[in-house]
């Protein structure tokens, strides 16, 4: 699905903004994330670039500080590029993100046995850590999401410096992926105190070989605010009464509250609403949820996400900017330092999808049939009868 071309590119025109894939390219490995690699695949749900992220070195620092929180880096460090980002979002990699969550594995390596192995352990359990394994000098822990792990590592590198001790931590999807990340951090750096991780496909090391203090601060928060409005709810309650948007709205209600969503600014009878969310993929897979479930209710929804009320608000505004043939079913949101959106077709966008897949084949052999017969006809002064050769075929080849 993710490499119709000829479909990306129509839809890039109609709309005035970027098609990156149509479907998804990720291979499930779990009941799951089959079904919702399937959802992508036969609503045909297209990621669009809204505003185009530039990935660089610089700007992924940039994004470091602000998911992680300026005061929880140190003032003296060094940033290493290991591998480089790919200047592009990937499709894959994003709904990977969806599908499986922000929870991520830290391994942390001391150079030599030490008791402060035992300090390690509580701090990762009061971070609601969970420790995996662990011996005299490693330890295996999932935390929360990739930016927990990333402050908390970094917080243990300077405990370990205090007590002149080498710590190097990393971040990563599987333990097996965190402990390679480490490995790959000795290679290319040395052996040096500080964190691996990984950001938007690139590979990045923070070295931290100089003892810090970190000020006193409670963790960040990670929340994520999503502002949903159902469009042109006039016309929708023309059609099917108000009774069913009260319906349709309490569905959404509820199933937000299912998805760990704290409902805010919902009275019953409207027809928008705000929900806070513990992180950016919940409040993505939410999202998508129920704009799938709204678009098959025979309503279109316009959702932002964003880390405040007003900024969600502000990018399902953005959504409504943004047309096809009409009102587009978008949910938007900030990857990197760009914005992007997945549009989710209507059933006839969607079917005019799947003719041109399937039939695009016939299409192309109508095309040089009636080119060549019209050429033919206009050569004989008889070109009227090219608009009824043009029918003909189409319609012999569209429904044979």
């Amino acid at each position: 699905m993710a490499e119709h071309s000829i479909i990306r590119k129509l839809v890039s025109l109609v709309t005035k903004h970027e098609i990156i894939s149509i479907g998804t390219k990720y291979f499930p490995t779990t009941p799951l994330e089959t079904e919702y690699v399937d959802m992508f695949n036969y609503t045909q749900t297209m990621l669009m670039e809204i505003d185009k992220a530039h990935i660089t070195t610089e700007s992924i620092f940039t994004n470091l500080v602000r998911d992680v929180g300026r005061e929880n880096i140190p003032e003296n460090h060094s940033f290493y590029e290991l591998l480089p980002a790919q200047d592009k979002v990937e499709e894959y990699a994003l709904v990977s993100n969806i599908i499986m969550g922000s929870d991520r594995y830290m391994y942390v390596e001391l150079s030599e046995p030490s008791y402060i192995i035992n300090l390690f352990t509580d701090i990762i359990l009061r971070e609601n850590g969970e420790i995996i394994e662990r011996s005299e000098t490693e330890i295996v822990s999932r935390l929360m999401s990739k930016n927990d792990a990333i402050r908390v590592a970094i917080r243990l590198v300077g405990i370990g410096l205090d007590n002149g001790i080498r710590v190097r931590a990393a971040a990563g999807m599987t333990g097996a992926a965190a402990i390679e990340r480490s490995i790959k951090f000795n290679k290319e750096v040395g052996d040096s105190p500080g964190v691996a991780f990984t950001k938007l496909g690139g590979e990045y090391a923070l070295v931290l070989d100089t003892p810090f203090k970190l000020a006193e601060s409670e963790p960040p928060e990670f929340q994520q605010y999503l502002f949903i409005d159902i469009v042109d709810s006039t016309n929708f309650i023309s059609k099917y009464g108000r009774n069913k948007l009260v319906e349709l709205m309490t569905s959404v209600k509820e199933f937000m509250e299912d998805c760990e969503g704290q409902i805010e600014g919902y009275r019953e009878g409207g027809d928008d609403l705000i929900a806070k969310f513990p992180s950016k993929d919940v409040a993505i897979r939410a999202g998508l949820d129920c704009a799938w479930f709204i678009l098959n209710n025979g309503a279109k929804v316009k959702i932002g996400i964003g880390r405040s009320r007003r900024e969600a608000g502000e990018r399902a505004n953005i959504a409504e900017s943004i047309h096809g043939f009409g009102a587009l079913s978008l949910v938007v949101f900030d990857l990197a330092n760009g914005l992007y959106g997945y549009f989710i077709p209507s059933d006839f966008t969607r079917t005019l999808c799947e003719f041109l897949t399937n039939k695009k084949g016939k299409l192309i052999t109508a095309f040089i049939v009636m080119f060549v017969a019209s050429y033919l006809l206009a050569v004989m002064g008889m070109g009227i009868y090219g608009l009824l050769i043009v029918l003909l075929l189409v319609a012999y080849y569209t429904f044979r």
